[in-house]
């Protein structure tokens, strides 16, 4: 007998389908032209669907509607979502990144990081009242990480794919990755301090219930005891357990690659189901899964060998993914925002008026100064003043403090438990950071479409380093930002954020011609490994004579013995459905790198370095 049934979970599963097939039929729009990404649309939606307007999603009414389950349920998927990206983050850096920028991720750790809490500190003691200097700092604390999620749609946005140079936006994203999991050190040093000023036996940190109250001992005992839990076992324990984890996990896909026991979905899949692994075991230990999700990204891609392979099974199932955790986790995170709180003149003493200030405050004085101090000791990733304006400008705050704000709590007893000043504290760290949260999406993400307009009216030029040729997967497909039509089967794309990692050093020898229907590619043999290349075709000039570029081969498996070899110096590039004439490239003997060739859009000279 057919029934209605308006469940929660019915009501959910319905909205966040529909808003995905809305956007999506718009997604080039929304996302290439207007340059908003998914946090902004997704975020409105969640204000306008939840308890504060249509109240058709409010997780308070989810299960078994408990009191005090929105924190939990919050905690849970802001995890889920940050946990999952950070290891993709991770592994998307140039291999060995981490090594190579060692510095500059120490100057951005330590004194950026330190710098930007103070100045947070300072910025909220100005507006924010009834909170002491240490409740200020616990709340500072929150905000100040970049946020990873919104960071990474900075780093690799169609914006930054035009105009933010490469070294520049690899920092961004990897400062965020790593930034998120060093909150807790500064979180934590304000919360031992604010303890040890009682003389009242209490308990330690725990994430899985027990209240805690102060434990007194004095600031000497506080740095002790936050030294030796919080450096030595919540930083450095889970840099280690994710360092080990990526690093088994690579060895273990390797091994099972070298045997052909991978299929591509489960290849493609790795990086989710680390992260969650990861956010499992580090939960049940206490440790920062945050820091060891990123770290484990890091070291499975430490080779480079998996973004390699990921590049050549042409991956699109972790941007998907990426895409999936933003829609959820930004509609959740409209759904939560505490509306009735940011006016509350007679209990907390904030007001509209403050916050705005705040706000304003904080995307002036948080991050912008912290980085035109330091952006002279890391000169080979900020090369300037306008690119240190570009990163200390774009340091968003997003889902990652709402995190912090729901770990917070777990910190510190209940608010009918609470003592004056951890009571201050309880009362306003929501409205403060959840209203920074939406400040900042909502400016941030206003800010680029803005900007992008302002180059376009002073005619500044993309970027069009590394050229790289790679196959269009559909007729249909649209022209990325930063690439264009090299003919009707490829794009030549400049500045892309993931690329293959090759070895100039290593020059390419010509070794035979691989038949693939309409295309035919170009093989070399480089030492260890086989490279191919997609043919070019149908471009009306070589400007001089090409030499083949080190690319990887996606095809390695069509290889048909029986093709004949093309002869030593030459190869052919051809398209056979239309006849076209074919193109005699000759191979010199030790050839550079770099083919350069006049692409039909602009008729322009471009070097192409690799291909996929």
């Amino acid at each position: 007998m057919p029934i209605l049934n308006l469940s929660e979970l019915n009501i959910v599963l319905t909205i966040i389908g529909a808003f995905i097939l809305g956007f999506g039929v718009i997604s080039v729009i929304i996302k290439n032209r207007w340059l908003l990404g998914e946090a902004l649309p997704a975020m409105t939606l969640g204000i306008i669907l939840g308890p504060v307007a249509a109240k058709f999603i409010d997780s308070s009414r989810w299960g078994s509607a408990e009191p005090d389950q929105v924190s939990e349920i919050t905690l849970g998927i802001t995890r889920v979502v940050i946990g999952v990206q950070l290891v993709i983050a991770g592994f998307q850096l140039p291999a060995k990144y981490q090594k190579l920028r060692w510095k500059e991720m120490l100057i951005l750790m330590l004194p950026v990081m330190t710098i930007m809490w103070l100045c947070s500190t300072l910025c909220m003691m100005a507006t924010i009242p009834k909170v002491t200097l240490l409740a200020t700092l616990v709340m500072a604390a929150c905000i100040t990480c970049t946020d990873p999620v919104l960071s990474q749609a900075v780093a690799k946005g169609p914006f930054s794919d035009k105009f933010v140079a490469r070294d520049l936006r690899e920092i961004i994203s990897s400062e965020a990755g790593a930034n998120d999991g060093f909150g807790f050190p500064f979180l934590l040093l304000a919360t031992y301090l604010m303890r040890a000023q009682a003389p009242e036996a209490s308990t330690l940190v725990a994430r899985a219930g027990e209240e805690v109250v102060r434990h007194g001992g004095g600031v000497g005992q506080a740095i002790g005891k936050w030294f030796l839990e919080t450096w030595l076992y919540f930083v450095v324990v889970s840099i280690a357990i994710g360092a080990v984890v990526g690093y088994a996990a690579g060895k273990g896909l390797k091994f099972a690659l070298q045997r052909k026991w991978v299929d591509s979905e489960s290849y493609v899949l790795y990086p989710t189901a680390l992260g969650l692994f990861l956010l499992g075991v580090c939960g049940m230990i206490g440790g920062d899964d945050l820091l060891a999700c990123f770290t484990a990204g890091s070291v499975l891609n430490w080779d480079g060998e998996y973004m390699r392979e990921t590049l050549e099974r042409h991956d699109e199932v972790n941007s998907s993914v990426d895409v999936l955790l933003n829609f959820g986790g930004f509609m959740y995170l409209g759904t939560v925002i505490p509306w009735s709180e940011f006016h509350q003149p007679d209990t907390t003493g904030i007001t509209v008026p403050r916050l705005l200030a705040l706000g304003f405050l904080i995307l002036a004085f948080r991050r912008i100064p912290a980085i035109f101090i330091m952006y002279k000791f890391m000169p080979k990733v900020v090369k300037n003043w306008r690119e240190a304006l570009f990163m200390g400008y774009f340091g968003p705050i997003g889902i990652g403090a709402a995190f912090y704000v729901e770990h917070t709590r777990h910190l510190y007893p209940k608010l009918a438990d609470a003592d004056e000043e951890m009571g201050n504290l309880l009362r306003a760290i929501g409205p403060t950071v959840y209203f920074l949260v939406l400040f900042s999406i909502v400016i941030h993400g206003l800010s680029i479409p803005a900007l992008n307009a302002i180059y376009g009216w002073y005619g500044v030029q993309p970027i069009q380093d590394d050229a790289m040729l790679f196959e269009r997967k559909s007729i249909r497909v649209p022209t990325p930002v930063n690439a264009e039509v090299g003919d009707e089967h490829t794009f030549i794309a400049y500045n892309r954020f993931s690329r293959p990692v090759f070895d100039d050093a290593e020059l390419p020898t010509f070794d035979r011609s691989i038949s693939m229907g309409r295309r035919s590619m170009s093989r070399v043999s480089m030492g260890r490994r086989s490279m191919s290349r997609i043919s070019l075709s149908r471009y009306p000039t070589i400007s001089r004579a090409p030499t083949i570029s080190r690319v990887p081969s996606q095809n390695r498996d069509r290889e048909e013995k029986g093709d004949p070899a093309d002869s030593p110096g030459t190869s052919s590039f051809s398209t056979s459905a239309d006849k076209a004439p074919e193109v005699e490239i000759p191979l010199t003997p030790g050839p550079q790198y770099g083919q350069t060739i006049e692409t039909p859009a602009t008729g322009r000279p471009t070097t192409i370095k690799y291909a996929i």
